[in-house]
């Protein structure tokens, strides 16, 4: 979500063995979600390391294997997993 605030706890989370910055990674395809660009930082909160957030200075994209490129302005913004409904529960949506 745009205009977000980020905690004052949060720090820069781990990057891949690659150097990128993993939104999601697919499961199914072992694909992933990666935001890229000069002025922008993944961040998580310590204590719950699937918290994470983006802020971005100017712009970035996130990319992806099986889709173009999609431009995200300037901002901060919580990363949110979709989620679909299973009777009686909820899973994360597989890539």
């Amino acid at each position: 979500m745009p205009g977000t605030q980020l905690p004052a706890t949060a720090v820069p989370a781990p990057r891949d063995r690659t150097g990128r910055m993993i939104l999601a990674r697919g499961e199914a395809t072992g694909h992933a979600h990666v935001i890229v660009g000069p002025d922008t930082a993944l961040l998580t909160i310590p204590d719950d390391p699937a918290s994470l957030f983006v802020k971005i200075a100017t712009r970035a994209h996130v990319v992806h294997e099986e889709h173009g490129p999609i431009t995200i302005p300037a901002g901060t913004y919580r990363v949110v997993r979709q989620r679909e409904y299973i009777p009686g529960a909820y899973r994360y949506v597989a890539d």
